[in-house]
């Protein structure tokens, strides 16, 4: 649930897209993003397990649509591989490679080891500032976040108004099945570490693999209470996102 007044006309927009969007193909839903903000809208990816069905759609609507990937310095090998690969494969031409900011790092994780104490702060200089900071210059967003995921998506909207800014999440209605049917169809390439039982990616100290029966997202933050980075979180009244310094 997000904190923002729903009395906007932003949020009032995000409503009425909902409702008209709800049974819509990811594709549709795409478009009419693309038609309501067009350059003033930007499609998040973590270039991780199921990225690849999003990246391509999105590639058929507006191959320069901007793509934010948030690279954190601590991701596997294997997906920064994969981002070149797709991003080539798909032709997308506006991919933006978002890092933590220097000074963020010199000052709380010097020793790159704040994931061992602080998952949440690790996140948030990680993930959370960088985005913000990205995010400054667009007014709405879009996610590849899906209800099969479970804990706090299980009531995902397709569209939805969030800290400011309309969220798009064209995936919200699909299943697994419905992901890798099209991964078939369109003879997209799979995240090399899915073959090795990571069916969700994130930086490499805070995933694990899964094991037959769990949560598509139970190696995340293994053994911890936690499901979400912090991207997705809303804040509370007052707190404003950082949308200053360097990315």
């Amino acid at each position: 649930m997000a904190y923002d007044d729903p009395i906007g006309a932003d949020a009032a927009l995000a409503l009425r897209l909902d409702a008209e969007l709800r049974r819509a193909h990811p594709r549709t839903v795409l478009e009419a993003a693309v038609e309501s903000f067009g350059h003033r809208l930007a499609l998040v990816s973590s270039f991780g397990a199921e990225s690849a069905v999003l990246l391509h759609i999105a590639a058929q609507v507006k191959r320069d649509l901007p793509i934010l990937f948030l690279d954190t310095g601590m991701l596997f090998g294997q997906t920064l591989d994969y981002r070149k690969t797709l991003a080539e494969q798909l032709g997308l031409t506006e991919v933006r490679d978002l890092r933590p900011a220097y000074n963020d790092l010199a000052t709380d994780d010097p020793q790159a080891k704040l994931w061992q104490t602080d998952t949440d702060a690790c996140c948030h200089i990680r993930k959370v500032l960088p985005l913000d900071r990205a995010l400054g210059e667009f007014e709405a967003w879009i996610t590849g976040r899906k209800r099969f995921h479970g804990g706090d998506r299980l009531n995902l909207p397709v569209v939805e108004h969030a800290e400011g800014k309309v969220k798009f999440n064209p995936l919200a209605n699909w299943g697994k099945a419905d992901l890798d049917a099209y991964a078939a169809e369109h003879d997209l390439p799979a995240h090399p570490l899915v073959a090795q039982g990571f069916p969700s990616i994130g930086c490499w100290p805070c995933t694990h693999p899964v094991e037959a029966g769990e949560d598509v997202r139970a190696g995340r933050w293994k053994g911890l209470d936690k499901t979400e980075c912090g991207i997705h979180v809303a804040r509370a009244p007052g707190v404003p996102n950082n949308v200053g310094g360097d990315i």
